[in-house]
């Protein structure tokens, strides 16, 4: 038996040997995949086997597509035919909303290339012959999309990892995990007799899919993974059934279907769900089904009998009633995790037939390259926090995905298990005034003040056409206008903070961020830090409160990603220390031409522009309470964010909120500060700009010091210079005001597909709506183009940044 390997994979289904394909595909040789039973006696085998490609996000359908792709070609190359149909997919509206969900992903799949055509019902009927239209409102159709045997896709997978020199080991169960300094070291495995031995490696990957969690365990890892059972059957023979139906999905109805030897595959998901062997998963649940649950599967078949009624009479071949991983947000769970060395693949949602040759590429690069390909921040193993180490939360959010999981999802909607959870010290007070919350990170946060937006029906009259008007209220025009115009008050305590200090901090930082953050204590530098392709991988703020202190502060939902980027490359030598400082301080933005007003009769401290200048950081004493104040903006407005101790934050809020109702201070939320940042062109981490996106394209040059000396990525940063870019950030203001965009939205220019929308929203300051896009250099400020707003094509102008205070007097004032 192998005593070394560069790789142990955990897990045999379809994503373990997609991942150890793909490394072999890299050049690694010496891995070893082993699983506790046989080859696909998790999940795999029992899995319905649809794939489609167009998803919720650029990343997965890119790596679906990539899937269809491998999925084309394995029988030839292996030997082993996975049995890919490639006979296309329906996905029916039943509903109006759902219809214009459908037109909406039609434009969607066009800044892919995919042939996705938007047809009638009879068009559908004609595809898929045993289809009743009733209440059909119409269909979209992608004919690259199909099915497989998903069995048989592990095995070609495993066919050609063997061939490029992989190792298989079946009925060897892990039941150690080494480590050493935090990084991982081998694993110990029990063969089929009881034997054990010690597998020493480089890299291991949990690829245990259900068991994922329980692996984790081993390594001191969580796997935030909720086994649900999941029902589908197979029909006898039914007439009219033929080998080239397409797949059919009726969201409306929770159903989908699929051709099986002349009868139909049909399944969903029903709204009351069945969550599994939560206390533990049986050592021998190799190989196994659950017993059949006809009532719970009650629901779906009444939907799929509406829609193809000939299901009704026709007889049942059988039940599969199987455990599949779903996760809390219904998102791979992918990436390295705190152990360095140890990755994880899992939580698939039953979904992962169609991610198996994307999820195998993109961990294979990971793992050789150090970085995936691709944006996988809504994927990455990071994103959870520390409250996922609750099964009970876990349980509550993934019970919720699934019960949701055919639904209609706004941007902007909010979730509503496991909550409240995270409160900040202002929390009464912004309950008290009537917010309404959202949640991030577990965070409570207040999205906008209902009765700022009361009697304001100019506002009204600005509600946005379609989606982009669900979950809107006009109290964000309000508290955005009242910001420019007077003051705002945010409780921003949910923003990540980190620290990092010790004599090796400032050389450290220096050699990840790509500006210059060594200057003197008290200065703030706007910066990223970069990967080895000069992509921007964190954005955010550093200031340095003394020669070995500096204080970073980020996004919400970013700060487990930071964090991970940022100790991923620590030295060794103990020099430098990073911690998560998020709970010990909360964080009040006051923004807006009177924030000073407000301020100076607060403190003794000189906050004079003089004294303070913008892009600085001070300790000050506001009302009774010691504050590090930092003047800085993320609206584009005067103003400082203050960040007392969390247990002064209450006391805080209440000075500045009595101070400033004489200058018409108003609390306001988060939505409001998207709609000022709009404005003022300040980007979005994760869509703006991702990994895929170096900062010269994304318009942030002036953040780059690239005579400061050597950091991560600066070499390929600089060749991207020499070469120009591939694409600009442009800001795009829209003919139509209440046409606005939400992300993902088609580009085009002189009639062809030029880009897609990163962010979008209305300006109420500006009175336009605005988008950003990621277009061709070529296209210069002035130049016309439009964009697919669900089906209807709305002309734009690419304008000239920021529209809000071009000049920076505002803030600098």
């Amino acid at each position: 038996m192998t005593d070394h390997a560069r790789a142990v994979i955990i897990g045999g289904g379809v994503g373990g040997t997609s991942i150890a394909y793909h490394l072999t595909q890299l050049g690694w040789e010496d891995v070893v995949l082993v699983d506790r039973a046989e080859l696909t006696s998790g999940s795999t085998f029992h899995s319905a086997g649809l794939v489609g490609q167009l998803r919720s996000s650029v990343t997965l359908t890119k790596m679906m597509m990539y899937g269809v792709e491998l999925y084309r070609r394995l029988a030839a190359e292996t030997g082993i035919d996975p049995s890919w149909h490639e006979v296309g997919s329906l996905r029916l509206a039943s509903t109006p909303a759902r219809l214009e969900e459908l037109r909406r992903q039609a434009g969607w799949a066009k800044t892919f290339g995919l042939p996705l055509e938007l047809i009638s019902a009879a068009e559908a009927q004609t595809r898929f012959p045993l289809l009743s239209t009733d209440g059909v409102l119409g269909a979209v159709f992608l004919p690259t999309d199909g099915w497989l045997d998903p069995s048989g896709l592990a095995q070609a997978l495993a066919a050609g990892a063997r061939a490029r020199g992989a190792t298989i080991q079946t009925h060897s169960r892990v039941v150690a995990i080494t480590t050493e300094r935090g990084r991982v070291t081998g694993v110990e495995v029990e063969r089929r007799g009881g034997e054990r031995t010690t597998i020493a490696a480089d890299v291991v990957v949990n690829a245990g899919g259900m068991f994922a969690p329980e692996i984790g365990r081993l390594a001191g890892v969580n796997v935030p993974i909720i086994p649900m059972a999941h029902e589908y059957l197979f029909t006898e023979p039914i007439d009219g059934v033929r080998p080239d139906l397409p797949t059919m999905r009726d969201p409306d109805n929770l159903c989908y279907f699929r051709e099986e030897v002349g009868g139909l595959c049909m399944g969903g998901y029903e709204r009351q769900p069945a969550p599994w062997s939560l206390d533990g998963i049986p050592p021998d649940f190799n190989g196994k089904l659950l017993a059949p649950d006809w009532p719970r599967f009650e629901e779906i078949m009444a939907g799929a009998i509406r829609r193809v009624p000939a299901i009704a009479d026709a007889g049942v071949n059988r039940m599969i009633n199987g455990p599949e991983a779903f996760t809390p947000d219904n998102e791979f769970i992918l990436g390295e995790s705190e152990v360095r060395g140890f990755f994880v693949a899992a939580g698939f949602c039953a979904h992962g037939i169609a991610g198996a040759g994307g999820i195998g590429r993109q961990m294979a690069t990971w793992i050789v390259e150090g970085e995936p390909e691709l944006d996988l921040w809504k994927m990455d193993i990071r994103r959870f926090g520390a409250q996922y180490r609750s099964q009970a939360f876990t349980l509550a959010r993934t019970t919720e995905v699934y019960q949701t999981y055919y639904d209609i999802h706004y941007p902007n909607e909010e979730r509503f298990a496991g909550r409240p959870l995270r409160l900040s010290a202002a929390y009464p007070r912004l309950v008290e005034l009537g917010a309404s919350f959202g949640e991030k990170s577990g965070w409570e946060r207040p999205n906008w003040f209902g009765s700022n937006g009361a009697d304001r029906p100019e506002i009204e009259a600005l509600r946005p056409r379609g989606w982009a008007g669900q979950h809107w209220d006009p109290a964000i025009g309000a508290e955005a206008l009242a910001t420019r115009q007077a003051v705002g008050l945010y409780d921003e305590s949910s923003f990540a903070k980190i620290e990092v200090s010790g004599p090796g901090a400032c050389a450290f930082l220096q050699r990840l961020c790509a500006n210059d953050v060594d200057v003197e204590p008290g200065r703030i530098v706007y910066t990223q830090m970069l990967n080895s392709r000069a992509g921007i991988e964190t954005d955010f703020t550093v200031t340095r409160l003394a020669a070995d202190l500096f204080f970073i502060v980020t996004g919400t939902a970013f700060g487990n990603h930071d964090l991970g980027w940022i100790r991923k490359h620590l030295p060794d030598d103990d020099s430098v220390d990073v911690r998560d400082v998020t709970s010990s301080r909360a964080c009040l933005g006051l923004w807006g031409p009177r924030a000073r007003d407000i301020l100076a009769g607060l403190t003794k401290d000189d906050i004079s522009n003089e004294s303070f200048p913008y892009m600085s950081a001070r300790q000050i004493t506001v009302g009774y309470v010691p504050v590090l104040a930092l003047r800085v903006t993320y609206v584009g407005e005067l103003g400082w964010e203050l960040y007392p101790p969390t247990e002064y934050g209450a006391a805080l809020w209440d000075a500045l909120w009595e101070a400033g109702q004489p200058h018409g201070l108003v609390a306001a939320g988060y939505r409001a500060i998207d709609a000022l940042r709009l404005e003022k062109g300040y980007r979005v981490w994760s869509s703006d700009i991702t990994p895929d996106e170096t900062p010269y394209e994304a318009g942030l040059g002036f953040a780059v010091a690239l005579d400061k000396g050597d950091f991560v990525g600066r070499d390929a940063l600089v060749a991207a210079k020499a070469a120009g870019p591939r694409k600009r950030l442009r800001c795009l203001v829209l003919d139509d005001p209440r046409s606005v965009c939400l992300g993902n939205e088609p580009v085009r220019i002189d009639g062809d597909i030029a880009g897609r929308v990163t962010s979008g929203g209305y300006g109420f300051a500006v009175g336009a709506s605005i988008a950003y896009a990621y277009l061709p250099p070529s296209v210069a400020i002035g130049s016309r183009g439009d964009i697919d707003v669900f089906g209807e094509w709305i002309g734009f102008e690419v304008a000239r940044e920021p529209l809000w205070d071009p000049s920076g007097e505002r803030i600098r004032s």
